[in-house]
């Protein structure tokens, strides 16, 4: 859950989720629905896809018990080298190194290390540097100093040198511009996307489609989502009942700026079964649920937002 989000975010979260999965098992037998909803509007919904699967290989691999080694830890859904190196040295007490993006940021400072880590042969070679720098003993606490380091002290835009520990031995501070460090050349490119999303709605329930395995939200349940109004008006053109375009808003996601166009369109309650059906046959497969149930289920945060903003459960 600390993956790619903060502490104070997760907290609420990681008490919850225990509570429902209580071990690796629990996690292992439990529907990928019911994990989802769980993590629902803690973003990178990946992050959950791969813990499920890897609660499931160490139930299935490993008798319901972790690998107690980095290399055997690697080898699990989710799992990369700097987490295993992490969780076996924090568990285990392995002498190994880590390098996630705060430990890189404090070790290329220190060793004012210049080559372009979005080269894989370069990366390769500040992970040796990391492991030639390990302490012969004390993983835990050097481990987790030089993680806390980065996240409190070495900071991206404003390094508080005067504050950190080794100071007096960094080559990036002797330069006076740590703030260099580290090179990478490659950024992440952003991308625009806009889309009508079509808030379906039926004697009190609403129409929700699960998205596929893949790609943006994959296995969420959410609106359904039309390229243009006009898609949707010619798709719905025999369809009973009216239109209400919803405000617009748009949705930051680490690779793309989403707008995203809500339409409620209601359906008289007097439509038949057979007339519901066929408006739902054109759309992907779903269910109609309930407010509250769509809120209990695996949803994406954008959806959790406009439903209770337009339900009137909390202020816009």
């Amino acid at each position: 859950m600390l993956q790619q989000t903060q502490v104070a975010t997760v907290l609420g979260y990681y008490a919850r989720f225990l509570q429902r999965f209580p071990d690796v098992r629990a996690l292992a037998v439990a529907p990928q629905d019911d994990v989802l909803a769980m993590w629902s509007g803690l973003g990178y919904y990946s992050r959950a896809r791969n813990m499920h699967a890897c609660a499931k290989a160490v139930a299935d691999r490993f008798e319901g018990e972790f690998p107690r080694t980095s290399a055997l830890l690697e080898t699990l859904p989710g799992i990369g080298r700097s987490t295993a190196a992490a969780i076996a040295a924090f568990c285990f007490g392995e002498r190994v190194a880590i390098l996630d993006g705060n430990v890189k940021r404090v070790l290329t400072r220190f060793l004012a290390y210049d080559a372009d880590l979005a080269v894989a042969s370069n990366e390769r070679a500040l992970w040796s540097m990391a492991t030639d720098m390990l302490p012969s003993d004390g993983i835990e606490p050097y481990t987790q100093g030089i993680m806390d380091l980065g996240a409190t002290v070495c900071l991206v835009r404003s390094p508080q040198c005067l504050l950190c520990p080794v100071q007096a031995d960094c080559r990036g501070r002797r330069e006076g511009r740590p703030e260099r460090y580290p090179v990478k050349s490659r950024k992440l490119k952003r991308s625009q996307r806009e889309n009508i999303w079509l808030w379906l709605a039926w004697k009190d329930q609403i129409w929700l489609t699960q998205r596929p395995d893949s790609g943006v939200w994959a296995g969420l349940w959410s609106f359904p989502e039309f390229a243009s109004l006009e898609a949707l008006q010619s798709g719905a053109a025999q369809w009973p009942g009216e239109a209400k375009p919803l405000e617009s808003f748009k949705h930051v996601l680490t690779h793309l700026d989403w707008t995203l166009h809500p339409v409620q369109w209601t359906l008289p309650e007097r439509s038949t079964a057979q007339a519901i059906a066929t408006v739902t046959a054109g759309l992907l497969p779903g269910r109609w649920v309930g407010l509250d149930q769509a809120l209990s289920m695996g949803v994406p945060s954008a959806l959790r937002k406009l439903l209770l903003r337009e339900s009137g459960t909390v202020p816009g």
